[in-house]
């Protein structure tokens, strides 16, 4: 077969320490679990590394040393983990195997340009391994949340019935707390109240900032855009004391002089007060749309006769609303998932989503929490693919290839 012809077969003293290193990094985990992650590195390195020695120079048969190597570590999976370690075991089992003659066959070299360096091609892939990292250590919180939302039980840790993958240690329960539970439900209101009329305000005025601030003759225009996205850059909890002292004169006076509602005045301020968190991120998305706009093309509206509104709204706005759409999608992410601010500045009639998870860590270890959080994940993968899909989009209104 094409795909196992050897490019160039590497000497033992490259493969044999790395797939050494490979082994031990599992070791370390399953070590770890079992009270010595020391011995679990040393055992780990040992064990693949002799494994790929056996392969190479004894059996000398891939075909079959796959099978060895899925059987192998499965067998050790199922021993130290139960069913949740046979499947690691036979997946970690078929990625040993593949890295060992990926290796060793230099296979690691196939979509490589042929004049590359050892040293450029040690970067090539050691850059991706610290990109993969960072990502695994910013993902597997994550990954830990969701599963526990299904235990049946209430604990926040993984029942005996859950990692052995049985039907009793599932259960939606917690889910149907979310949505029958009246303190969870107000709030959950509340948010999808607040977040979009935030987001509405944040995009008019962020998209006229930015608007504004793009063009060349305005004087100190980079001043007045560091002091727009100070919000991003100012520790949260010194924004909300400000906003604290500065909208409880506005709703003294609200209340006081044009008698307006407690509760209404409450949503006011929450609602201006996520509002200037959201601008700066409408303001740095339609900012960097608005740098491959052509001017041109609102000098030739305007020779026509078209006024600037009409130049806006029939010209401008199409070319630059993923820009737009993505600013309100932060900024509603933004409001949505904020709970300092509105603890400073709302009561408890405006209580939100994440104002609510905070009280039940705090006063009850519910698991429900786990739920919303799980909900709140969700939500927000489908606001990035939008956004990303968006940038794509502006990159070909502007003629540019999608990256």
């Amino acid at each position: 077969m094409a795909a196992l012809t050897p490019i160039s077969r590497k000497p033992l003293s490259l493969v044999v320490p790395l797939i050494a290193a490979a082994g031990g990094f599992l070791g370390l985990f399953v070590g770890t679990a079992n009270g010595s992650g020391f011995l679990g590195v040393l055992i780990g390195a040992v064990l693949v590394a002799s494994m790929g020695l056996f392969f190479i120079k004894g059996l000398k048969n891939e075909q079959l040393s796959k099978w060895i190597s899925i059987a192998l570590i499965g067998a050790l999976g199922i021993w130290f983990g139960g069913i949740p370690g046979l499947i690691l075991g036979l997946i970690f089992g078929w990625l040993f195997h593949w890295f060992i003659y990926w290796l060793y066959e230099g296979r690691y070299r196939a979509r490589l340009l042929p004049y590359l360096t050892p040293g450029q091609v040690a970067w090539h892939y050691g850059f991706r391994i610290i990109c993969g990292s960072i990502f695994v250590f910013l993902i597997t919180p994550i990954l830990v949340v969701m599963p526990l939302s299904f235990n049946s039980q209430d604990f926040f840790t993984f029942t005996p019935e859950m990692l052995r993958f049985e039907a009793e240690g599932y259960s939606l329960k917690h889910y149907r707390d979310f949505f029958t539970n009246n303190e969870w439900q107000r709030s959950f209101k509340n948010s999808l109240l607040i977040a979009p009329i935030a987001t509405v305000i944040s995009v008019s005025l962020g998209t006229l900032a930015a608007i504004g601030l793009s063009q060349s003759h305005v004087p100190g225009r980079r001043a007045i855009m560091a002091i727009m996205i100070s919000p991003m850059i100012v520790p949260l909890i010194i924004s909300a004391t400000g906003m604290f002292f500065f909208y409880s004169d506005i709703g003294n006076w609200l209340e006081g002089t044009l008698g307006l509602p407690k509760t209404f005045v409450g949503y006011v301020k929450v609602v201006l007060a996520h509002a200037v968190l959201g601008i700066p991120f409408v303001i740095i998305t339609v900012t960097a749309t608005l740098v491959g706009f052509d001017r041109s093309l609102t000098r030739a509206a305007a020779n026509m006769g078209a006024n600037p509104v009409t130049t806006f709204f029939r010209v401008q706005m199409p070319l630059i609303l993923p820009g737009v759409i993505s600013g309100a999608l932060f900024a509603f992410i933004t409001s949505f998932d904020e709970v300092v601010v509105v603890l400073f500045v709302g009561s408890a009639s405006q209580k939100t989503l994440p104002w609510q998870m905070f009280t039940g860590l705090r006063e009850q270890i519910s698991p429900t929490i786990l739920a919303v959080a799980t909900i709140l994940v969700v939500i927000s993968i489908a606001l990035l693919t939008t956004v990303e899909l968006l940038r794509r989009r502006s990159e070909r209104l502007r003629g540019l290839s999608p990256g």
